[in-house]
């Protein structure tokens, strides 16, 4: 019979190999778990604002990338470029995208990433940077919208290719939608027995980058979301450059925000730091 000694010494090597498969799972299936893309023959909404025209544009690798536009009410509202959150596809932001034309007048740019809806290729961060700086190359070039009139937005996983954009293209404002300050800090949040710090590829560093946006930031998170923890805006409001403007909203989860619940606030801030 083996010894007390001998049977802890077999358990804690039977708990360590399992530990390490289920590294080993994570590290393999970590795309699947970040990008949860609908295809278009798996949902495919109608836009909620009449005035939607379908788009198309390539990145910088030659991937299609699949767009809806509403246009301004006229050419000096400027546009919102918005990047989606890592579920469904750009049909499922029309509430989003009817919200903010509502409140701000602005043309609003939706856009898929590789593999979601009707884009070609995978989703990866490097594809999602490169389909959102060919968005923001269609709304300058095609929409002849002037960069200092385009507001970049992030939704959530969306919030990492804002960034990213903001470090880079000249622009309005920077809004961002319950967003996380680093992928591997969310992850960690739902998986705190695994390693992610280390183990993630994919990693969306906002916190890192938000300090290189020169221009206003808009922030908006709420307190009983699940996905992201509203703790992650605050990072991120600390971190950023004035002006700036947090809105706290009480009692809001990870989902749809209704517009009216953000939008005033935005467009008092966007009034009072105008251009």
């Amino acid at each position: 019979m083996p010894s007390p000694l001998r049977r802890v010494r077999r358990w804690a090597v039977l708990l360590l190999v399992a530990y390490l498969g289920i590294v080993v799972v994570f590290w393999f299936i970590e795309r699947q778990l970040v990008f949860r893309p609908s295809s278009a023959e798996e949902a495919w909404l109608k836009p909620e604002d009449d005035r939607t025209q379908d788009v198309q544009f390539d990145s910088a690798d030659g991937t299609k990338i699949f767009g809806r536009w509403i246009p301004p009410e006229s050419p000096q509202h400027g546009a919102v470029l918005v990047a989606n959150g890592n579920g469904g596809n750009l049909t499922h932001r029309g509430r989003l995208a009817a919200d903010l034309r509502r409140a701000l007048g602005a043309g609003v740019l939706l856009f898929d990433y590789p593999g979601y809806g009707k884009s070609a290729g995978k989703p990866t961060e490097e594809g999602c940077y490169a389909a959102g700086d060919a968005a923001y190359r269609w709304l300058t070039d095609e929409a002849r919208v002037a960069p200092n009139r385009i507001i970049l937005c992030g939704e959530s996983l969306g919030g990492g290719t804002a960034v990213e954009l903001a470090t880079k293209r000249e622009h309005r404002a920077l809004v961002l939608i319950y967003t996380f300050t680093s992928l591997p800090a969310a992850a960690k949040h739902h998986f705190p027995f695994l390693p992610v710090h280390t183990l993630m590829r994919t990693r969306f560093d906002n916190l890192a980058k938000i300090g290189r946006c020169p221009r206003p930031v808009f922030l908006v998170h709420g307190t009983a979301d699940s996905v992201v923890p509203f703790d992650h805006s605050e990072q991120l409001s600390a971190a950023a450059n004035e002006p700036k403007c947090f809105v706290r909203l009480e009692g809001a989860g990870h989902s749809v925000l209704p517009g009216e619940s953000y939008t005033p606030a935005l467009v008092n801030f966007l009034h009072a730091h105008a251009p």
